[in-house]
């Protein structure tokens, strides 16, 4: 990463700050969200100290003319199924996700390949080169010439409206009239929901792609809290991707429904439902580790756990009005006063700003931060959980977690929140402003704002002093 000087040609001048990193094998996106922004952040900083100390430039111009690369074509990402191995058609897809995609062909349609994983316990021979072999969760299997690689997501057009969205793969199946491939056993497919235990800690890891909560995701994650509800262990960890914990209910596979309106409102649901199944879990203790950045409803998935930590560098975005105005659910009404009060609760949901990870433990939004790279905060985070249950307090923290939520109950059922928010919510998705309706569109189909909005553009609200920048 290079901190440059602007001169009059492209990223030409002079060089004031730089920072490496060593590259790990992910998408490009996930690249980004990490070291990328991380190794920007410390150039940014040696940058800064150059010019306090007068150390001067490290170097007074960056590049020649003999530097230039020319532009990444989709021609150069072609995959030939027929001779490339898995490693090679991995590394292609991720260097091209999440946008644009590497174009392809799948059963004569046009597609384009996102979230592709090593399917390494499939032998070579199973299929022919190109095939999809199989599914599970999301995802697609398909042969390769050494085995089979994963493939969690497709970008497609759909027929009826001409416009492109990135779906899981079963879904853009679905979408397209193909036929779905036969279940598989084979490990290692993106995109789903797994428990593992350690002890007398349940971890629970969703890695879904960006962070999207859809009906069937959302399902299953509900489906594994009531699970590990319901076992031996005595603590539960919920660990979504390293890229991002939860972004609130999946926009796309929304926009793609024959009733948005009608899908909208069943992923509420099924986001709230995952919420209530944290509530309920009164038997255990419930840590959200929150290792990627969190939006919207997934900010308030977390808060139904007992206890929230997150990466240090991780961003929160806990408000929806963004989003056409939407009221919010997951219970919001509920959790956020609870940490707030009632004036702290209000003034986040308007504020429509991010939050860093650090800013929101000072503010009292959550519990606390861990530093590190996303697996040693998972590694790290593990230790801490079973320490706590093996501590002298944990007895104490379990016996007053039923009556502090019990007396809760009494004050005002879960369940009245719940409609109240919801009756909200109907609102957005079947009322006469479609608010929600034209900001989901845009934002799925990546239509710049006309204007920068109010929030951020504060000397037009209303009252701003005359000629103020």
């Amino acid at each position: 990463m290079t901190v440059l000087q602007a001169v009059g040609d492209m990223d030409a001048g002079p060089v004031w700050g730089h920072a490496e990193f060593r590259m790990r094998a992910a998408p490009k996106s996930s690249l980004y969200r990490t070291e990328v922004t991380e190794a920007a952040l410390r150039a940014v900083h040696m940058a800064v100290n150059r010019m306090e100390a007068n150390l001067g430039r490290i170097r007074n111009r960056n590049t020649g003319a003999e530097d230039t690369k020319p532009p990444m074509r989709q021609a150069m990402r072609r995959i030939d199924w027929a001779t490339m191995p898995a490693a090679e058609i991995v590394r292609r897809i991720r260097a091209a996700d999440g946008q644009p995609g590497v174009r392809d062909g799948l059963m004569g349609e046009d597609v384009w390949l996102h979230d592709a994983w090593p399917a390494p316990d499939v032998p070579p021979g199973t299929g022919q080169p190109g095939d999809i072999i199989g599914h599970k969760n999301e995802a697609l299997l398909r042969a390769t010439t050494d085995g089979a690689i994963w493939i969690g997501a497709l970008s497609i057009t759909l027929a009826d409206s001409g416009r492109r969205l990135k779906l899981p793969a079963t879904v853009a199946l679905s979408k397209l009239g193909l036929p779905h491939p036969d279940k598989c056993r084979a490990n290692g497919a993106p995109n789903g929901v797994s428990i593992t235990t350690y002890g007398d800690l349940d971890v629970i890891r969703f890695p879904f792609l960006n962070g999207a909560m859809s009906v069937g995701r959302a399902r299953a994650l509900e489906d594994a809290i009531r699970t590990a509800s319901v076992g031996d262990a005595k603590a539960i960890l919920l660990m979504g991707g390293p890229d991002f914990w939860c972004n609130g209910i999946d926009l796309a596979t929304i926009e793609a429904a024959d009733s948005p309106p009608e899908e909208s409102l069943a992923a509420i649901e099924a986001i709230d439902d995952v919420c209530l199944a944290m509530l309920e879990a009164t038997n255990k203790w419930v840590v959200a580790g929150v290792q990627g950045n969190a939006g919207a409803g997934g900010v308030f998935m977390a808060l139904a756990a007992d206890q929230v930590i997150a990466r240090d560098g991780v961003v929160l975005s806990p408000h929806y009005k963004n989003m056409g105005n939407l009221y919010g659910s997951e219970y919001w009404t509920y959790l956020l006063p609870k940490r707030l009060g009632a004036d702290g609760a209000a003034a986040l949901i308007d504020t429509r700003m991010p939050i860093l990870a650090r800013h929101a433990v000072k503010m009292g939004l959550i519990d606390g931060v861990r530093a590190g790279t996303p697996a040693a905060f998972e590694a790290g985070l593990i230790a801490t959980v079973q320490s706590q249950v093996e501590s002298a307090s944990f007895a104490k923290a379990m016996e007053a977690k039923p009556k502090i939520r019990a007396l809760d109950e009494l004050e005002k059922p879960l369940a009245a929140y719940r409609a109240a928010e919801l009756e909200q919510m109907r609102l957005n998705f079947f009322g006469f402003d479609t608010s929600y309706h034209v900001a989901r569109l845009n934002f799925i189909t990546a239509v710049p704002k006309s204007r920068t909005p109010l929030h951020l553009a504060r000397h037009r609200a209303q009252g701003a002093v005359a000629g103020a920048v």
